[in-house]
């Protein structure tokens, strides 16, 4: 396949082995890993805040969620701005914005200023995330350009795994506040090397094919934006106050609804939308987003109660419970990229149908972590079984992903894809406390939270197992037999790269 030509402003020549591809990666790999240690150092830290604020369980989960709203809700958003403004340009503001975020993380006197400066840098990290890998792709040489991906994420990896074992370490020495503060000096780092050695570019134009050599600039769909991550936030909001919230809850639910329905009106009427709905016209781009849908919500639901219930139940200090998660993620940066490699080669029905039932039976497994559990004989086989699957059925899901439509459309993709799979994690997050009866100030009883999860983990399975069946009904066993070629949406032919401004490494999640 021919590579694709460069963006508009840039000259795509750099080379890995040269001291500009050093930096551009550099760059790049710590502005991505300070997005994901945002999601990443949080969760051991939640006990604390809670002690600290004195607060119930809706302040530990809005602490968590806030972040996820506004990065689900405007990621699209922020790599069209990228386009429009200047790549580096968005990615260095969104890099000095989450920085001044967690300063304000860090400082927060009280729970509605950390819940507010978590929601600001969530806005930084939808500003960075995409522009990262835009920055790979606008910059390097195509010959060197998958080997500049592949290093991208694998290094972002690297850090997403030691966010919980580092995040613990803090919380018992300096104090939780210090794990936002930690990605404020990479953060730093990123502005005067971007501005330095990476080069601007900004998007391409699009022609309408009927009419030959006419074009306009790409554009951005603001109102889209605006309606989805408002959908997003209502909803967290009314499961998360669905409790204690009254009217305002229901109210809430209503306006997700109608902030739901305004957003497809948009996008169906949009000359230039951020989510073309035309794009569902594949079955397995469908199947593939259902699929995420389904194991993204369970695992999200998973790992923020882990971390809950190896603390509050089973005694563990925040750098144990930390630590006690890194055996599943070692295993996904060092076999992930074999799994992506067995998926092409038999399909994805297999691979997407076994993993995610692998990955339910860890759950169950993690039952066993109650009081006095022990971390050999309990903990560890779960953690190590839900890493088997996550192996199994991460790296497979980007493959059957891709696979669903023609190379044109992956960026696009990619971006609708990750934006499910964040929005389904922060409404598990928000929802199962309420569906299992996890009360206010059940984080503050080994007792009551302990009878809670055991309810949540057969839940999330339950999702796991959900998402198994799709993919044994829905896909097919070649990955390539479920490939659409969509030549136009909604008239307007998509930018070619494969891997574009809107993707994101799903085994780095």
């Amino acid at each position: 396949m021919p590579s694709p030509p460069p963006p508009a402003g840039a000259s795509a020549d750099v080379r890995i082995a040269g001291a500009q591809g050093r930096w551009i990666l550099l760059v790049t790999v710590l502005g991505s890993s300070v997005v994901l240690l945002g999601s990443t150092v949080t969760n051991v830290a939640l006990p604390r805040i809670g002690d600290d604020f004195g607060a119930d369980l809706a302040v530990l989960q809005w602490t968590a969620n806030a972040y996820m709203v506004t990065l689900a809700g405007l990621i699209l958003l922020g790599g069209a701005l990228g386009d429009r403004f200047g790549r580096r340009r968005v990615f260095v503001l969104g890099i000095l914005w989450f920085a001044a975020a967690s300063l304000l993380c860090g400082l927060a006197p009280d729970a509605p200023t950390l819940i507010a400066a978590r929601a600001l840098q969530g806005v930084g990290g939808a500003l960075i995330t995409p522009g990262s890998l835009a920055l790979i792709e606008a910059s390097f040489h195509p010959d060197d350009r998958p080997r500049a991906i592949g290093l991208w994420s694998g290094l972002g990896g690297v850090g997403a795994a030691l966010g919980p074992f580092v995040g613990g370490w803090l919380v018992d020495g300096p104090g939780w506040r210090w794990t936002f503060l930690l990605t404020i000096p990479p953060a730093l780092l990123c502005v005067p090397v971007a501005l330095r050695h990476v080069p601007e570019s900004v998007g391409t134009v699009r022609a309408v094919p009927p009419c030959g050599p006419q074009s306009r600039p790409q554009g951005f769909d603001v109102t889209g934006a605006v309606c989805g991550a408002l959908a997003l936030a209502l909803a967290t909001y009314a499961l998360t106050e669905a409790r204690t919230g009254g009217v305002l809850a229901v109210a809430a639910a209503v306006g997700s609804a109608a902030a739901g329905w305004a957003f497809l009106r948009t996008e169906r009427r949009s000359g230039d939308p951020m989510v073309p709905l035309s794009i569902f016209a594949s079955r397995q781009f469908t199947a593939v987003n259902v699929i995420t849908l389904c194991v993204y919500a369970g695992t999200g639901g998973f790992f923020f109660l882990t971390a809950l219930e190896l603390q509050i139940v089973t005694g563990y200090s925040a750098l144990a419970a930390g630590a006690a998660m890194l055996p599943g993620t070692v295993l996904m940066l060092l076999f992930s990229s074999h799994a992506a490699l067995l998926a092409k080669r038999l399909g994805p029905r297999l691979p997407l149908t076994a993993g995610p039932a692998v990955c339910a039976a860890g759950m169950l497994l993690m039952l066993r972590a109650g009081p006095g559990a022990s971390y050999l004989r309990d903990v560890l086989p779960a953690l190590l079984v839900m890493g088997c699957g996550m192996v199994i059925m991460v790296a497979p899901l980007s493959v059957a992903l891709l696979s669903s439509v023609d190379a044109a459309h992956a960026g696009l993709a990619s971006g609708v894809n990750n934006a499910a799979a964040r929005a389904a994690g922060l409404v598990a997050v928000a929802g199962l406390p309420l569906v299992v009866g996890m009360g206010s100030d059940a984080y503050r009883s080994a007792a009551a939270f302990d009878a809670a999860f055991s309810r949540a983990m057969p839940l999330c399975a339950g999702l796991l197992v959900s998402g198994a069946l799709v993919a044994l009904a829905m896909l097919p066993r070649n990955a390539v037999a479920g490939r659409k070629t969509h030549a136009r949406v909604h008239g307007w032919l998509m930018e070619p790269p494969l891997v574009s401004r809107y993707a994101h490494h799903h085994s780095v999640d």
